[in-house]
């Protein structure tokens, strides 16, 4: 993990015909060429539209490890991780070190023109991350481009029109990944309409079950076989459904983690009826939960897997991973996209995928998330507010809401609102999330270590009793 006072990482030298002693001397040269804005004011912030929905008001200059440093150096602990990109840390020096070789190189080689090393690394990786298979990658930029690459190979491969979402569910901000998303108004209400042969039905929320909250375990009683079940009696037929798309671990829509029937239950059902199970894993994978990808904490075999965020350590870099036979249904040229697969992010996501590995990520998110929801749950009898504590992995949640009102779970957004501002006053960068924002989300870097959970548990500590929880 690079820290304060590691020394930068060099550039590479170009394989070219110029001796390393002329390359280090360009380098040298163009390193000394001030920025054309050194010097200058920074514009002021209101450059950046409103959209933009902003979590803080701090400027960054750099990063390290699980820490932000601003340009007037405050130091914050980042548990937003760029909301779950940055599995590797801020700047990991083997991952700068992959982009600053490759950067030097070639910055773009597109996929329809020609071959690079990086990408073929890439693709063959792809096929080598899941069990079962045989597997076959396709790379783009973003977690909704890549979302609307599963539905249309669904419906080539299948033949049919329908894809099934489950309610709270988010999965991107294009048309069509819009009309997918569940989790909250602000996302489509503007936009329609939206594209159609969409449904969505019950996920298992077992904190919000209408027989009362309970543990996600064997036990569950959420009714959400049933309400799929509904759907397909009263919204399309089985047959016309190409997809069921599903979050492993429920993210925008406030990180419900299902209970351990759930997934492989809903394997059997697409199944039994010829539909594809796709699983969104934008957010999910790359070591995220403990493990590579989250499909596998239940032995669930999807046919189509949607990754992106963690995939290149903060570089936009997207794709999904699909049956082998089912990428052989796409014509060639039906699909593609200009920076889809971009040698420099390629070259980001092999390097992150040897730090996850040869750093053992996956095991530390597994055993820092078991230390944080220990922590959490440990606070939790002193805040009447915390309605419920939960997670996999490092992802990790607390549900806010109103004591003694209603049934004792109305969505609390004011309190959930107030330790969000309580920590960042104290220099932790957390997120909400929710229909109503009444859930904060801890997203630590995968490189996080026991201190800093332990230090950010004391921060939510002061926050919470700050905000009256």
């Amino acid at each position: 993990m690079l820290t304060v006072g590691e020394p930068a990482i060099e550039p590479a030298v170009h394989a070219t015909g110029d001796t390393p002693q002329r390359c280090t001397a360009m380098i040298e040269s163009r390193a000394a060429e001030p920025p054309a804005a050194t010097g200058l004011p920074l514009p002021d912030r209101s450059v950046v539209p409103a959209v933009w929905s902003r979590v803080a008001n701090i400027i960054v200059e750099r990063g390290e490890g699980s820490w932000l440093v601003t340009t007037d150096g405050e130091r914050y602990l980042d548990y937003t991780s760029g909301i779950g990109v940055t599995n590797t840390g801020h700047a990991h020096p083997r991952v700068a070190a992959a982009v600053a070789a490759q950067a030097a190189k070639l910055l773009h080689g597109q996929q329809n023109i020609v071959f690079h090393e990086p990408g073929l690394r890439l693709y063959d990786r792809l096929r080598t991350l899941l069990p079962g298979g045989p597997w076959q990658g396709f790379l783009s930029n973003s977690g909704a481009e890549a979302v609307e690459a599963a539905v249309k190979l669904a419906r080539v491969a299948t033949g049919r029109p329908v894809i099934i979402v489950f309610g709270g569910s988010f999965h991107g901000r294009t048309a069509q990944a819009m009309a997918l998303t569940t989790a909250k108004n602000v996302y489509r209400a503007d936009f329609e309409p939206l594209p159609g042969s969409v449904y969505a039905t019950a996920y298992p929320y077992c904190y919000r079950a209408a027989r009362g909250p309970h543990a996600p375990d064997e036990h569950c009683s959420c009714p959400w076989e049933e309400q799929l079940d509904l759907v397909l009696h009263t919204m399309t037929y089985p047959e016309r459904v190409a997809a069921i798309l599903v979050e492993p671990v429920v993210g925008e829509g406030g990180y419900i983690v299902p209970p351990p029937g759930f997934l492989p239950r809903l394997r059997e059902i697409t199944r039994e009826h010829g539909m594809l199970l796709a699983v969104d894993e934008v957010q999910t994978g790359v070591g995220r939960t403990g493990e590579l990808f989250a499909v596998r904490h239940w032995d669930v075999e999807p046919d189509i897997l949607v990754f992106a965020k963690g995939i290149a350590s903060g570089l936009p870099l997207s794709g999904l991973i699909a049956r082998e036979e089912l990428i052989a249904r796409w014509r060639p040229g039906s699909h593609g996209g200009t920076f889809g697969g971009n040698v420099v992010a390629c070259a980001a996501a092999n390097a992150t995928l040897d730090v996850v590995r040869d750093e053992g990520l996956v095991e530390n998110a597994r055993e820092r998330g078991a230390q944080f929801l220990a922590g959490l749950r440990a606070l939790a009898p002193k805040y009447p507010s915390i309605g419920d504590v939960r997670g996999l992995g490092l992802m990790v949640a607390l549900e806010f809401v109103k004591p003694g009102v209603g049934d004792g779970r109305v969505p609390n957004t004011a309190v959930s609102k107030a330790v969000i501002e309580g920590a960042l006053r104290r220099h932790l960068l957390l997120l909400r999330a929710g229909p109503y924002d009444q859930v904060i989300r801890m997203i630590p870097p995968l490189v996080t270590t026991a201190e800093e959970i332990d230090l950010a548990l004391r921060i939510l500590d002061e926050s919470l009793a700050e905000a009256g929880a």
